[in-house]
């Protein structure tokens, strides 16, 4: 395996690590997705606005991917 790939991966488990411990507000979950929007519609390249969204997907999740799976599951119980 390269060093690069090695440092990917360290990365990975290091940001793996620390989301068990921070705690992220709403609020700045917000602002980074809203920036990354704006950066999006500035962009040419599908290429650069594929990895912009799915940063901002991975962004949003950090906060709300509990939400998410709630109203899911209250949907499911409904039906």
């Amino acid at each position: 395996m390269s060093d690069e790939h090695n440092d990917i991966i360290n990365a990975q488990h290091h940001l793996a690590t620390a989301d068990e411990f921070e705690e992220i507000s709403s609020e700045e979950v917000d602002r980074a997705v809203e920036a990354l929007d704006r950066l999006i519609a500035g962009m040419q390249s599908e290429n650069i606005k594929h990895y912009l969204e799915e940063a901002a997907s991975n962004i949003y999740y950090l906060v709300y991917e509990q939400d998410v799976d709630e109203t899911d599951d209250a949907i499911d119980q409904a039906a």
